[in-house]
């Protein structure tokens, strides 16, 4: 899945479903979760913050992008990291990464 985002956009949020190595979706009840973001070939992440659960039964969850999120155009790495309430963690996707188009803009 590629996402894309003009330069300096807020909108559309990125959305997704959590699911395990079954496929199932991941229950994410008492669970938090962190959307984390870097440019493909770097190290240093450039978003590391809260996402918000959108269906803890379903796996659903979104992240509202920041204007300095999208400042700078480019091809980027991204991950959902989960916290369940046993304080164990899982990052989603387990197998790769959620690859994200920021183009540019026109003004």
């Amino acid at each position: 899945m590629t996402f894309f985002i003009k330069q300096n956009d807020t909108s559309p949020t990125l959305d997704a479903t959590l699911k395990d190595a079954n496929d199932a979706a991941v229950d994410l009840a008492g669970a938090t979760v962190r959307f984390h973001m870097r440019k493909v070939g770097k190290g240093a992440a450039v978003v590391d913050s809260a996402a918000t659960i959108i269906g803890a039964s379903t796996g659903q969850v979104r992240y509202a992008w920041s204007a300095s999120d999208t400042a700078l155009i480019g091809t980027y790495n991204g991950e959902f990291e989960v916290t369940y309430s046993d304080n164990s963690v899982e990052t989603f996707p387990n197998n790769g990464f959620i690859s994200i188009e920021v183009t540019d803009d026109l003004a």
